[in-house]
């Protein structure tokens, strides 16, 4: 009897293995066929946006890749906009916001490597070596310092060291919600989720959540229709890209290079946010650390505006108002 009641049991359990192994292989089946629709749905979405995705700058050569540099306007004063972290479509993120100043100033918007219309490379992603590409950039395309620097979030540090290193070619820094070191100390950054972004993107299972596509230059900045299917179409080719990746992973030690040079003594304006809008930041300690870090510049002032972190897509008359009194 009891020999019977083990025979019965070992042959449930060889059952219930057996289901579950079949469970299993029929998860992983549809799991690789969806990543097989989505590369192949991601094929023919990029091949359909194409005509959306001819560069809406200047591409210059640096360093063997392409980099992409967008101009507008003119003046004796030329403010260059340095992108935060991640941002896919530089050049039309800032548009809502540049496109008040062109009327007064000569506009430049670089696109790191791995940003809208530049390429994607494999290439160190240290704090010298992405200056170094920026400079390049606007040498080759005949925009001449010294400048005024707009740097949203994590260009923030290499406005910094620019100012640092080139004092000369730093006019002025005007912060759009810029990061400085401290905040690098504090912050939680995981490189797997990051990746996670990049095989996302690159399988194109981003395509099947199209709110992910709705950047906050789309949904409150002043962008047309055509600009706006652009930015989505770009931002489905530039969304964690290796490049990016590769930027995350050397941030803190960036950060760090920074920190240990002292804040640059040029003339500073910083707009804050209220932290909001993915920061992981309170309110209160978002917007403590850049005034502690400016508390002993002589000419430095920050304005507090109540928005999310992309502060120039929501408050652009606002800080287009501010840029003018201070650089007058």
């Amino acid at each position: 009897m009891n020999k019977l009641k083990a025979e019965i049991k070992e042959f449930g359990m060889k059952r219930a293995l057996s289901i579950a192994f079949k469970v299993l292989l029929i998860i992983v089946c549809i799991i690789i066929l969806f990543v097989i629709i989505s590369v192949v749905r991601h094929k023919i979405c990029s091949s359909k946006e194409k005509d959306l995705l001819a560069p809406l700058g200047d591409l210059v050569e640096v360093n063997g890749h392409n980099m992409s540099v967008y101009t507008e306007g003119e003046g004796d004063k030329t403010l260059v906009f340095m992108s935060g972290g991640g941002t896919c479509s530089p050049i039309l993120d800032f548009k809502s916001l540049y496109s008040l100043l062109s009327s007064e100033y000569k506009i430049a918007v670089v696109e790191k490597f791995g940003y809208g219309f530049s390429d994607i490379v494999d290439e160190k992603r240290d704090i010298d070596t992405i200056l170094s590409e920026t400079r390049m950039a606007l040498d080759k395309a005949g925009i001449k310092g010294p400048y005024v620097l707009c740097p949203h979030s994590l260009s923030g540090l290499e406005a910094l060291y620019w100012a640092q290193k080139y004092p000369n070619e730093v006019e002025a820094i005007v912060g759009l919600d810029m990061a400085v070191p401290t905040y690098y100390d504090e912050m939680d950054i995981s490189i797997p989720m990051t990746k996670l972004g990049h095989y996302a993107a690159v399988l194109g299972i981003t395509r099947w959540i199209p709110s992910l596509a709705e950047s906050d230059a789309i949904k409150y900045g002043t962008l047309s229709e055509n600009e706006k299917n652009i930015y989505r179409a770009v931002f489905y080719q530039r969304t964690a890209t290796e490049t990016m990746v590769d930027e995350v992973k050397a941030v803190k030690d960036n950060a760090n290079i920074v920190k240990e040079k002292g804040i640059p003594q040029v003339p500073m304006l910083l707009f804050i946010s209220n932290g909001s809008g993915g920061t992981g930041f309170t309110k209160e300690r978002w917007r403590s650390i850049p005034k502690e870090y400016i508390s002993g510049h002589d000419n430095a002032s920050y304005i507090e505006l109540d928005c999310p972190h992309y502060v120039h897509d929501y408050e652009y008359e606002a800080i287009s108002k501010g840029i003018r009194t201070f650089i007058k």
